[in-house]
């Protein structure tokens, strides 16, 4: 349920009163990260093999099962990816899933469990969250948790719009924090292992930009409605130095060459290299990360043509990010 942003403001003190202060924090059992964003964040990597999506080619089953790629992805896979393991239809893949890392989505999706393929916009797909978790949950030996909220269609400059940007601030700005505060709130009934010791707060990773890159005016504005929404979330949270990871929003590649795209991804990695920022905002370069419709489920370009290999290293280059940040971090702290 939206709320209002001024009780949203209200509710701020509960909120940073559930986060214990730093040094308390010190080796808590439970390390959170927020993941948000639109469809992107969401997730539309096919997970499933399907011969009537260009022979599979693209899905994470592909992936696994290739001979050029099934090493890099071995980890993602429990037992033999060619076989189908006792209790599982025929010709599927048995995933591993990860006791150590959990995940609420909230947004496009309300479900929650340990990290898996599954997490994306249907069972059967996934978003940057698999490849995130995985690169944050091998460094950490604590207990993870990713927090996901996401909507497709979402603009910064309305949906997500922030306080400090001016004008009516967004309804999905308002709903991301308040679900933010109800999956932390509720951290015993969503996951019956928690012991109630404490969390951290680590660090927010950012996926968007399609809705503000097609709309001009939103274009022109997107550096300073991020650069107000880094500093709003932080405020929100009571995280001052939140580490910060913004993903390139490159889904049609190496090659795009209009203007407006090209304007789009220069002001999110602006927004990193602002002096306040320094050290703490982190820019991912994704263009790279795109792969052709001929390797690839579809041909929509908008969701990286439905990629898995795609989303999954994006994750994989935020989770990479984010810990550069969080070791700058300590080090400033002294820890």
């Amino acid at each position: 349920m939206l709320i209002p942003h001024v009780v949203a403001r209200a509710l701020l003190p509960l909120l940073v009163a559930l986060v214990p202060p730093a040094d308390a924090r010190i080796g808590s059992q439970l390390k959170v990260f927020l993941l948000a964003g639109q469809s992107n964040m969401v997730g539309a990597g096919e997970v499933r093999a399907r011969e009537d999506k260009n022979g599979g080619k693209g899905s994470l089953e592909h992936l696994v099962r290739d001979a050029a790629t099934r090493e890099r992805y071995a980890h993602l896979v429990d037992g033999d990816p060619d076989g189908a393991p006792d209790g599982a239809p025929d010709g599927e893949c048995t995933w591993v899933r990860r006791n150590d890392v959990w995940i609420a989505f909230r947004g496009a999706r309300e479900v929650h469990g340990e990290l898996a393929p599954g997490y994306g916009a249907r069972e059967d797909a996934i978003g940057p969250e698999l490849g995130f978790g995985h690169v944050v949950g091998d460094a950490f030996e604590e207990q993870v948790l990713l927090v996901k909220v996401a909507w497709g269609g979402k603009s910064l400059a309305v949906d997500f719009r922030p306080p400090s940007a001016g004008g009516e601030v967004g309804p999905s700005y308002r709903a991301l924090f308040a679900e933010v505060r109800q999956v932390l709130e509720g951290l015993g009934g969503l996951f019956p292992e928690y012991d109630g010791e404490g969390y951290e707060l680590v660090g927010f990773g950012w996926h968007q930009g399609w809705n503000d890159r097609i709309n001009q005016e939103f274009n022109d504005a997107y550096e300073k409605n991020m650069a107000c929404f880094v500093r709003d979330a932080r405020e929100e949270l009571g995280v001052p130095d939140l580490p910060f990871v913004i993903a390139e929003t490159g889904m049609s590649g190496p090659e795009e060459k209009h203007p407006r795209a090209l304007s789009l991804m220069a002001a999110q990695a602006a927004v990193a290299q602002r002096e306040e920022f320094r050290g703490t905002v982190a820019f991912v370069p994704t263009r790279a990360l795109y792969r052709p419709k001929e390797e690839s489920p579809t041909g929509q370009a908008y969701h990286w043509n439905n990629n898995a290999e795609t989303y999954y290293r994006i994750g994989e280059d935020m989770g990479h990010a984010m810990l550069e940040l969080v070791e700058a971090r300590a080090g400033r702290r002294g820890q």
